[in-house]
Protein backbone atom coordinates (compact mmCIF):
# COMPACT_ATOMS: atom_id res chain seq x y z
CA UNK A 1 0.00 0.00 0.00
CA UNK A 2 1.30 3.59 -0.47
CA UNK A 3 0.03 6.71 1.57
CA UNK A 4 -0.08 10.15 -0.41
CA UNK A 5 -0.12 13.06 1.82
CA UNK A 6 -0.69 16.76 0.29
CA UNK A 7 0.15 19.91 1.66
CA UNK A 8 0.56 23.48 -0.12
CA UNK A 9 -2.68 24.46 -0.75
CA UNK A 10 -4.41 28.09 -0.11
CA UNK A 11 -5.48 31.11 -1.24
CA UNK A 12 -3.66 33.27 -3.53
CA UNK A 13 -3.90 36.23 -5.80
CA UNK A 14 -3.65 36.33 -9.26
CA UNK A 15 0.16 36.31 -10.60
CA UNK A 16 1.12 34.75 -7.19
CA UNK A 17 3.11 31.58 -6.53
CA UNK A 18 1.92 28.51 -4.47
CA UNK A 19 4.20 25.25 -4.18
CA UNK A 20 2.72 22.04 -3.28
CA UNK A 21 4.26 19.02 -1.75
CA UNK A 22 3.20 14.96 -1.83
CA UNK A 23 5.07 12.86 0.40
CA UNK A 24 4.98 9.30 -0.26
CA UNK A 25 5.39 6.49 2.29
CA UNK A 26 4.78 2.73 2.24
CA UNK A 27 5.37 0.61 -1.14
CA UNK A 28 7.29 3.26 -2.86
CA UNK A 29 10.22 1.24 -4.38
CA UNK A 30 8.20 0.20 -7.90
CA UNK A 31 6.72 3.95 -8.86
CA UNK A 32 6.80 4.43 -12.41
CA UNK A 33 5.60 8.02 -12.31
CA UNK A 34 4.14 10.88 -9.99
CA UNK A 35 1.20 13.16 -10.98
CA UNK A 36 -0.79 16.39 -9.76
CA UNK A 37 -4.48 16.27 -10.91
CA UNK A 38 -7.43 19.10 -10.35
CA UNK A 39 -10.76 19.50 -10.45
CA UNK A 40 -12.71 22.36 -10.41
CA UNK A 41 -16.30 22.37 -9.48
CA UNK A 42 -18.28 21.10 -12.37
CA UNK A 43 -15.52 20.14 -14.55
CA UNK A 44 -13.59 16.82 -15.15
CA UNK A 45 -10.49 15.80 -13.56
CA UNK A 46 -7.39 16.36 -15.33
CA UNK A 47 -4.01 15.51 -15.57
CA UNK A 48 -2.04 18.93 -14.70
CA UNK A 49 1.87 17.45 -14.75
CA UNK A 50 3.46 14.17 -14.17
CA UNK A 51 6.75 13.48 -13.92
CA UNK A 52 9.17 10.04 -14.49
CA UNK A 53 10.19 8.84 -11.21
CA UNK A 54 13.50 7.50 -12.19
CA UNK A 55 14.64 9.56 -15.30
CA UNK A 56 12.75 12.81 -13.97
CA UNK A 57 11.15 13.56 -17.53
CA UNK A 58 8.64 15.55 -17.36
CA UNK A 59 4.73 16.42 -18.77
CA UNK A 60 2.36 19.19 -18.65
CA UNK A 61 -1.23 20.23 -20.08
CA UNK A 62 -0.64 23.05 -22.30
CA UNK A 63 -2.61 25.98 -20.09
CA UNK A 64 0.23 25.52 -17.30
CA UNK A 65 2.78 25.01 -19.61
CA UNK A 66 5.93 27.21 -18.90
CA UNK A 67 4.22 28.47 -15.73
CA UNK A 68 4.47 25.31 -13.42
CA UNK A 69 7.25 22.78 -12.86
CA UNK A 70 6.84 19.21 -11.54
CA UNK A 71 9.76 18.20 -9.58
CA UNK A 72 10.47 15.16 -7.53
CA UNK A 73 13.04 14.53 -4.58
CA UNK A 74 13.46 10.42 -4.92
CA UNK A 75 15.63 10.37 -1.26
CA UNK A 76 12.47 12.18 0.49
CA UNK A 77 9.88 10.13 -1.45
CA UNK A 78 7.88 13.62 -2.30
CA UNK A 79 7.01 15.27 -5.35
CA UNK A 80 6.43 19.39 -5.74
CA UNK A 81 4.05 21.04 -7.92
CA UNK A 82 5.70 24.69 -8.19
CA UNK A 83 2.97 27.04 -9.81
CA UNK A 84 3.47 30.40 -10.98
CA UNK A 85 1.69 32.97 -12.43
CA UNK A 86 -1.53 31.77 -11.14
CA UNK A 87 -4.75 32.58 -12.62
CA UNK A 88 -8.50 32.46 -11.29
CA UNK A 89 -8.53 29.05 -13.80
CA UNK A 90 -6.08 27.24 -11.85
CA UNK A 91 -8.83 27.03 -8.95
CA UNK A 92 -9.33 23.97 -8.00
CA UNK A 93 -8.60 20.90 -5.56
CA UNK A 94 -5.33 19.49 -6.88
CA UNK A 95 -4.94 15.68 -5.83
CA UNK A 96 -1.14 13.81 -5.91
CA UNK A 97 -1.64 10.26 -7.52
CA UNK A 98 0.97 7.69 -7.97
CA UNK A 99 1.11 5.39 -10.87
CA UNK A 100 2.81 1.87 -10.62
CA UNK A 101 3.12 0.56 -14.30
CA UNK A 102 4.52 1.57 -17.61
CA UNK A 103 2.50 -0.41 -19.22
CA UNK A 104 -1.21 0.98 -17.92
CA UNK A 105 -1.72 4.80 -18.16
CA UNK A 106 -3.97 4.58 -14.76
CA UNK A 107 -2.77 5.80 -11.41
CA UNK A 108 -2.89 3.82 -8.68
CA UNK A 109 -3.27 6.07 -5.15
CA UNK A 110 -4.45 8.96 -4.39
CA UNK A 111 -3.96 12.11 -1.81
CA UNK A 112 -6.47 13.84 -0.54
CA UNK A 113 -6.38 16.76 -2.18
CA UNK A 114 -5.52 20.63 -1.65
CA UNK A 115 -7.65 23.25 -2.14
CA UNK A 116 -6.17 26.06 -4.21
CA UNK A 117 -8.08 29.20 -4.89
CA UNK A 118 -6.70 32.28 -6.95
CA UNK A 119 -8.76 35.00 -6.60
CA UNK A 120 -8.56 38.00 -9.21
Amino acid sequence: QVQLVESGGGLVQAGGSLRLSCAASGRTFDTYAMGWFRQAPGKERELVASIHWSGGSADYVDSVKGRFTIARDNAKNTVYLQMNSLKPEDTAVYYCALRRSRFSPDYNYWGQGTQVTVSS
